[in-house]
């Protein structure tokens, strides 16, 4: 390899780590990616002009779970299923809008009772801008790289129970359909494709402020690492298998200035799901298992996650 190609190939690696470890906080809103405040997870599908999509989300989760991860009549069983209308349009060659507007069905289950509720959650809108964009032949292969960077904003448009905060029982509080509360995100999204292989980096990191309950949920940080492969059949369609990490740490919740111990931690999970793109259809899945956890001081239990989409380009 000669001085320059080496000099190409360290600019990669200093741009994908400055994208996999920015921000290196600590993340929150919900501790699991479950309830309210949820991100997407998985490969965004390119777009030129505009995109819009239909993303279903399942997460689950064990609250009040007994010392060593055993259960108990109190342990009880979180589901939340969300559809969210999201979509995007890029302005200009180099800055993008998104919106995604998630409608939530949440279900508590203990010792054969249940509870549920169901509506709008919070309405989240970022801007990115494209800082670099790159194709370059490297020993007869093409090397295409991407990075974009932006921000955004999460409104109080979910409704919000205090009733269902409830310290005394050493309740995480998760079972909401928004946090009543305006938080800010800032992002970063490092792609980098050798021919058909590739690897996707991003980080987003959640600030959020206190609603007018005094509850503040602790700010959040998720990173991913996702290597892919794309595979073209015939000249219309194109899959892509792909698998990697996603890794999540919470700072703690604060009631009226107060530190809320069940609440925060961290959670490292393996990813695995395949994307489809057949003209102006794109398609697909992601699969989350838990490899390590500790969250809410052992209170809470993350399950396994699982996400589809469908988005048509426009």
């Amino acid at each position: 390899m000669n001085p320059y190609e080496c000099n190409n190939m360290k600019k990669t690696f200093l741009i994908a780590l400055i994208a996999f470890s920015l921000p290196s906080f600590v993340l929150a809103c919900d501790i699991c990616g479950c309830g309210v405040g949820t991100s997407y997870i998985g490969i965004l599908p390119d777009f030129n002009k505009r995109i819009i999509g239909l993303r279903y989300r399942y997460n689950s989760i064990f609250s009040h779970v007994a010392p060593g991860g055993t259960s108990s009549y109190l342990t009880t069983k979180e589901l939340y299923n969300t559809m969210e209308l999201w979509g995007g349009w890029n302005l200009t060659k180099k800055f993008r809008v998104m919106v995604s507007l998630p409608y939530s069905f949440n279900e508590q289950i203990n010792q054969g009772s249940r509870a549920s509720k169901k509506g709008p959650g919070d309405i989240n809108i970022s801007g990115q801008y494209e800082l670099l964009n790159t194709r370059k032949t490297m020993d007869n292969h093409l090397l295409v790289q991407s990075l974009w960077v932006g921000g955004g904003i999460k409104l109080a448009t979910g409704k919000y129970n205090p009733n269902d905060k409830s310290s005394s029982n050493s309740n995480a509080n998760l079972f909401q359909l928004g946090t009543a509360s305006t938080d800010f995100t800032v992002n970063a999204m490092y792609d980098v494709r050798l021919q058909d292989a590739g690897l996707n980096l991003s980080s987003t990191y959640k600030m959020n402020t206190a609603n007018k309950y005094d509850y503040r949920y602790g700010n959040k940080l998720s990173t991913t690492a996702q290597l892919y492969y794309k595979v073209r059949i015939h000249s219309a369609v194109t899959i892509a298998p792909n698998g990697g990490v996603q890794f999540e740490r919470a700072a703690r919740d604060t009631d009226k200035n107060l530190t809320v111990d069940i609440s925060g931690g961290r959670l490292l999970m393996g990813t695995a799901g395949l994307e489809a793109a057949f003209k102006k259809i794109s398609a697909g899945f992601n699969w989350q298992t838990p490899f390590s956890q500790d969250m809410a001081n052992g209170i809470v239990k993350a399950n396994n996650r699982f996400m589809t989409h469908v988005s048509f380009l426009l």
